[in-house]
């Protein structure tokens, strides 16, 4: 927390208008901008990139817009990201829990059995997060996987149905953008927000894509704040205010120039935290370098495949009255590949996870397309592939549609003579070589070894929390979805409303916010909804 004699510091100068450095043009860093500048604060945002929104980003090089990055919103209850999406009229929609499985040999699953197994999958799921948030002695090198194999042993089932269910538990994978057997036991309740089990958190799938969303967002915090784009920093230069009597200006190095200002936030990725990208004069104080380098940061990409019909769920293009809606789409909206044997080209025979865009949406938002989602080694194999090549190039299209093709051949109704069944193009995400988005996608929480003599314990909750307070005696304060409440890490939500709370603490320490403004006080207009170990309490930003 802001100490009392930082505040008194800051105080001190509000009687000029205090000048914020906002590093970072993502959903954390324009809610920041926003709430600053309503606040009568001076707001600078510098973003390395041409655009703004981060890891929040679009492409229509398929003749369509498609998200880049964020495509849910996690949570419909009191969530500000649903409330944008119905101002700007985005279609987000409610996914069922219906999913097709393609067993180690490419063999369709008999959908009661695959529905009882996936089942079973979630119903240990559930178990994990239960024990997660009940116990307190779990070994910080005790996986989700573990949990799975204990668990699994108990219910005593075929070999054959436990190696499945196994296998269709590295789905989990695809949530958090690493291999389930990293997946943290003991820190698996931080998880929680992505599960949706709570009643709080239910996810939906933004079809329009978050643009609207987005543009909205940049509208506001441009309304207040001057944007230098194309603008990256290097290094930040501070100091401390506890010692030397006084707050000093903070000297930001970008690419082109040396600025000062009162104060620094920092909404640059954890990745590039990880990566001392900017590097900070002095460095960091041992707790946050700490943190930084215990909270792991995961790597989850997709590759687009578009076609000229949606050749599996013909009738998901039948405009008559009699077509299936959403809820009895021919073809499910998700299905898995498990452990692909019959794909050479699968060097490890990584699960994939397909998403239709053309099946259990609205019928506004249908497209011929496909989505995978590929995390971890995969996503790295994939990405290398077709790193530095342009989109349009015919080995970006062949490199992508080899790979792929084995598992789009085994939909329904595939036939290699029809040019139906030919993409028309193919478009891949490459986060893990970005610099910006620190070569990775976003938090997570993986498992650590046992301590050892004078070594300290691994424990992320406090990381996060370190993270959260940033060094606001050096007046740097720190943003985005790895600050976020427990509720929300990982998410856009969680981005938006961490850019908001370090606001608001600027705001108050200058003397410059409202009464609801001040840290710890909670009213109507704040969430209290609970979560996790300690209960945590929303009560940072406003909620309705």
């Amino acid at each position: 927390m802001l100490g009392r004699a930082t505040m008194r510091n800051k105080v001190g100068t509000a009687a000029r208008t205090p000048h914020v450095c906002v590093v970072g043009a993502g959903f954390s860093g324009l809610r920041c901008a926003e709430v600053l500048s309503e606040k009568g604060i001076k707001v600078t945002i510098l973003e390395g990139r041409d655009r703004i929104g981060g890891r929040v980003h679009q492409d229509n090089h398929l003749g369509h817009l498609v998200d880049m990055g964020a495509n849910w919103i996690h949570g419909t209850d009191r969530n500000p990201i649903l409330d944008l999406a119905k101002e700007t009229n985005t279609v987000a929609s409610s996914i069922g829990e219906r999913s097709g499985i393609y067993d180690e040999l490419g063999d369709f699953m008999n959908e009661k059995k695959a529905e009882r197994l996936s089942g079973l999958v979630w119903g240990i799921i559930a178990d994990a997060f239960k024990y997660s948030n009940d116990t307190s002695s779990v070994p910080p090198d005790r996986s989700l996987r573990d949990f799975f194999v204990e668990k699994l042993e108990e219910k005593k089932l075929s070999q054959g149905d436990t190696k499945t269910v196994l296998q269709i538990a590295q789905m989990w994978g695809a949530f958090i953008g690493d291999p389930f057997e990293r997946q943290s036991l003991k820190y698996f309740w931080l998880e929680e927000c992505i599960d949706g089990g709570m009643s709080f958190m239910k996810n939906l799938f933004v079809t329009s894509t978050y643009k609207a969303i987005l543009d909205r967002v940049g509208k506001r915090a441009l309304a207040g704040a001057t944007l230098h784009l194309s603008t990256y920093v290097n290094r930040v230069h501070t100091r401390d205010s506890m010692l030397t009597g006084k707050p000093g200006p903070v000297k930001v190095v970008t690419n082109d120039d040396t600025l000062e200002f009162d104060e620094v936030v920092i909404t640059a990725s954890l990745g590039c935290l990880k990566r001392n990208e900017p590097v900070f004069y002095p460095q960091l104080p041992a707790r946050l370098s700490r943190a930084i380098k215990n909270i792991s940061y995961g790597r989850l990409e997709k590759v687009y495949i578009k076609f000229p019909t949606a050749f599996w769920d013909p009738l998901s293009q039948d405009d008559s009255d009699s077509a299936p809606d959403a809820e009895t789409s021919a073809f499910p909206f998700s299905s898995h590949f498990l452990h692909p044997l019959y794909d050479p080209g699968n060097p490890h025979s990584w699960n994939l996870e397909l998403v239709s865009l053309a099946s259990g949406l609205p019928r506004e938002a249908r497209q011929p397309t496909l989505l995978f989602y590929i995390h971890g080694p995969c996503a790295a194999h994939i990405t290398n592939l077709i790193h530095s090549m342009k989109p349009t190039s015919s080995e970006y299209y062949s490199r992508l549609n080899e790979f792929f093709k084995p598992y789009y051949s085994r939909l329904p109704n595939f036939n290699a003579e029809s040019e139906t069944c030919t993409p028309t193009g193919l478009l891949a995400t490459d986060w893990s070589h970005d610099q910006l988005a620190g070569y990775g996608s976003y938090t997570n929480f993986q498992i650590s070894h046992s301590t050892k003599g004078d070594e300290q314990e691994v424990e992320l909750d406090k990381d996060i929390e370190s993270l959260r307070e940033g060094v606001p005696e050096r007046a740097i304060w720190l943003a985005g979805e790895h600050t976020a409440p427990f509720v929300a890490l990982g998410t856009v939500t969680g981005a938006y409303w961490s850019g908001e709370a370090v606001a608001r603490r600027i705001a108050e320490a200058y003397g410059m916010g409202g009464e609801d403004d001040k840290v710890g006080k909670e009213d109507d207009n704040r969430a209290t909804i609970k979560i996790g170990k300690g209960g945590e309490t929303l009560n940072g930003v406003d909620v309705d």
